[in-house]
C-alpha cells in the first residue's frame, strides 16, 4: 500500500485514476476546489492550489510516497507546488502533454514526418523558466498551454525536492460523454449526420491513448523509480482520414472532407505538422501498450451512442 495524493482527479482519466489507485489498496488523498466528491474511503482535502498559504495548511504534516499532479498548467502553479511538497513526498508526477513537441508553439529539433519524437525533444532540466508571464490571465494561458507545459515540467525537474517525472500524454479518447473536450464528439457528430470535415491537404498522423489506459500508466507510473518525462501512446498513429474511416464504418455514413484554405482552422486531430511520439521509453520501463486499432472501434461506439442522428 502506498500514500497517494492526486491534485484534481475530478473527471475523466484523473478520476479513473483515484478509483483504481483506491481498488488496488492504496491509501489515497485527493486535493482540488471541491467540485466533485471522490469516492468514498479517499481523504478529500478541498483548497485552491493556487493559494499556496491555504495549501500548506491544508496538508497538515501529511506526507505521501507519491504525488500525481493532473492539473498543472503554469510553472507558477509548478512552483508553488514545489515548495509546497518540498520534504512531503517521495516522488512527484505530473501529467504532461504531446503539445509540448508541437513545432508550432517552440523552436524545437526538427524531427523527420513518419520518426516518432522521443523525450529528449523536450528536455525540462534545460528549458528556460518565465515566471513573470502573465500566466494568471487565462486567454494567454490558452494561447500558450504548450509552453506551460514545457515551463511546468522545467520548474519540477530544477526543484530537488523530491524524485520527478512528466507523463506526456498523447490525445486522450474513450468513454463517451465523459471525454468532455467532445473532440471525438465532434467527429462522430459530423460524420452521422453527413456534415463537412475540413482537414489539411496533406494530413499527418498523431498519436491516441485510451482514458482507461492513460489512468493505469499515472498509477504505474507513481510506483516506479524512473525520473524525467516519458511519453504516453498507444501503438499505431493515424492520421485524421484513418479516424473518419473508423466512424464511418459505425456510422454507416461516408465522411465528408473539405480541404481547408491558408489561415483556416482544421478540424481537431488534423495535422499538417509532425510531432507524432515514441513511446520506446515507457516500453522498456516496463509499461505495454495496446494498439489504437484495438480500442478506437470502442470508443466510436460509445461517442456516437450519444449522437441522436447516428446509426451505430
Amino acid at each position: 500500500m502506498q500514500r497517494i495524493c492526486v491534485i484534481g482527479g475530478s473527471r475523466y482519466f484523473g478520476k479513473l485514476l483515484v478509483e483504481r489507485a483506491r481498488a488496488a489498496g492504496h491509501q489515497v488523498t485527493v486535493i482540488n476546489r471541491g467540485s466533485s466528491q471522490p469516492p468514498t474511503g479517499v481523504e478529500h482535502l478541498v483548497v485552491d492550489r493556487d493559494d499556496e498559504a491555504a495549501l500548506t495548511t491544508a496538508l497538515g504534516s501529511r506526507t505521501f510516497d507519491a504525488v500525481v499532479d493532473q492539473v498543472c498548467y503554469t510553472p507558477v502553479q509548478a512552483a508553488i507546488a514545489a515548495r509546497a511538497f518540498d520534504g512531503r513526498t517521495r516522488r512527484y508526477v505530473v501529467t504532461s502533454t504531446i503539445e509540448v513537441y508541437d513545432p508550432a508553439t517552440a523552436a524545437l529539433p526538427p524531427v523527420s514526418a513518419g520518426t516518432p519524437v522521443p523525450e529528449e525533444n523536450v528536455d525540462p532540466a534545460a528549458w528556460l523558466v518565465a515566471l513573470d508571464l502573465p500566466w494568471h490571465d487565462e486567454a494567454y494561458l490558452e494561447a500558450h498551454y504548450a509552453e506551460g507545459k514545457r515551463q511546468t515540467e522545467a520548474v519540477f525537474a530544477r526543484a530537488g525536492g523530491f524524485a520527478f517525472a512528466s507523463v506526456r500524454s498523447a490525445h486522450v479518447l474513450g468513454g463517451g460523454t465523459r471525454e468532455f473536450t467532445g473532440r471525438l464528439a465532434h467527429y462522430t457528430g459530423r460524420i452521422a449526420r453527413g456534415e463537412e470535415i475540413t482537414v489539411h491537404a496533406k494530413a499527418l498522423p498523431t498519436v491516441f491513448i485510451h482514458y482507461e489506459e492513460l489512468a493505469d500508466l499515472l498509477l504505474w507510473a507513481a510506483a516506479a523509480d524512473f525520473t524525467g518525462p516519458v511519453n504516453a501512446c498507444s501503438d499505431g498513429p493515424l492520421d485524421v482520414h484513418d479516424l473518419t474511416a473508423v466512424i464511418a464504418t459505425h456510422a454507416g455514413r461516408e465522411p465528408v472532407h473539405r480541404v481547408i484554405t491558408a489561415g483556416e482552422e482544421a478540424s481537431p486531430f488534423s495535422f499538417d505538422r509532425h510531432y507524432a511520439m515514441s513511446n520506446a521509453r515507457a516500453k522498456e520501463l516496463g509499461f505495454s501498450f495496446s494498439r489504437t486499432a484495438d480500442w478506437l472501434p470502442g470508443a466510436v461506439a460509445e461517442a456516437l451512442a450519444t449522437e441522436p442522428s447516428a446509426t451505430v
